[in-house]
């Protein structure tokens, strides 16, 4: 949603910390900024790279943790 967002948008130019190896639509798992739509943003990767998975790694890492012991679905009533 974010990169079609960017897209509609038409944002000029994008900076990616951190690519998204799983699930990512820029540059990852497809690449949407070079399909065939009228708006193309230039895409920078890399920038503090390393820095910037270990944040999201922690903030993963911590929310995982905060809801191990919430319920994985609701019961019906």
């Amino acid at each position: 949603m974010c990169a079609g967002a960017i897209i509609n948008a038409r944002i000029p130019r994008v900076v990616i910390a951190a690519k998204d190896e799983k699930c990512g639509a820029c540059g990852s798992v497809c690449d949407l900024f070079n399909m065939n739509f009228n708006h193309h943003p230039a895409a920078e990767y890399g920038l503090l790279e390393e820095d910037s998975q270990a944040l999201l790694q922690e903030f993963f890492r911590d929310l995982r943790e905060k809801l191990k012991d919430r319920p994985k679905w609701k019961k019906p009533e």
